[in-house]
């Protein structure tokens, strides 16, 4: 069984950098240890992954430097990806990069990460012994104004709803349950996910990386997906979700 994941930390990620007044790359950022950056705690968990796609854009050579120093142990497995559009397309671009790259391999399984977030081990390892499809939820409150939600129709099959405005959410079917999406999925079928890539449009290329998702998990049976609750979830917009997930690792 051939396992990869992609972790895409392309974005500039302005309310990180202005909760604490200065530039960074927020993803290898630390106060104290290289081990608690939001990198290197998701590459750790990848011991046993065939291969790490890492999508880059901002600050992309600081980012490859700290790889070379702080996850050498893992540099054969990685694959740096650069984003040239980092500022000027949405989420999905960089999902699709990575995607494309994984292409170039023989993978029975992909995993894809957001890079902006803290997780659990034990809810990760979930992830990676399911053998279904997998979509990931936390339980924050879902509100429109940040919250990236998913429900689950009448007849099992998986549907995301968000607001690029955060201004309002709605649905307009019966549905079985709705959840606050843990921003991690599980690609079971990657034939199935690098087909949906290969047929986006330039403008869906463009967008949220909820459109490919979608794409796929439009695709996967309801018998072959599963979701799965992360028991410590942080999304670190700022320097006190960032300090939070510090404090949840003591």
């Amino acid at each position: 069984m051939k396992r990869a994941i992609i972790i895409t930390v392309a974005g500039t990620s302005t309310r990180f950098r202005k909760s604490i007044g200065k530039d960074c790359l927020k993803c290898i950022y630390t106060e104290r240890t290289e081990k608690e950056t939001l990198l290197y705690k998701i590459v750790s968990f990848c011991s046993d992954f065939d291969k790490i796609v890492i999508v880059g854009g901002y600050k992309f050579s600081e980012l490859k430097k700290f790889a070379e120093t702080t996850l050498s142990s893992f540099l054969s497995k990685i694959s740096f990806v650069e984003n040239e559009h980092f500022e000027d397309y949405g989420s999905g671009y960089s999902l699709l990069l990575g995607v494309k790259e994984l292409a170039k391999f023989d993978m029975d399984e992909i995993i894809f990460a957001e890079g902006d977030l803290f997780l659990d081990f034990e809810s990760f390892s979930k992830i990676v012994k399911s053998p279904k499809s997998v979509l990931t939820t936390n339980t924050d409150p879902i509100e429109a104004k940040k919250a990236v939600a998913f429900y689950l129709t009448a007849d099992n099959k998986a549907k995301y709803i968000y607001d690029t405005a955060h201004s309002i959410l709605e649905i307009k079917e019966p549905f079985l349950g709705i959840y606050n999406s843990g921003q991690v999925w599980k690609f079971s079928e990657p034939e199935k996910l690098f087909k949906s890539a290969e047929n986006l449009t330039e403008n869906e290329a463009k967008g949220t990386n909820l459109i490919l998702v979608q794409k796929y998990f439009d695709k996967i049976e309801s018998a072959n997906l599963e979701v799965i609750h992360f028991s410590s979830w942080i999304n670190c917009n700022t320097i006190d979700d960032y300090r939070k997930m510090l404090e949840e690792t003591k």
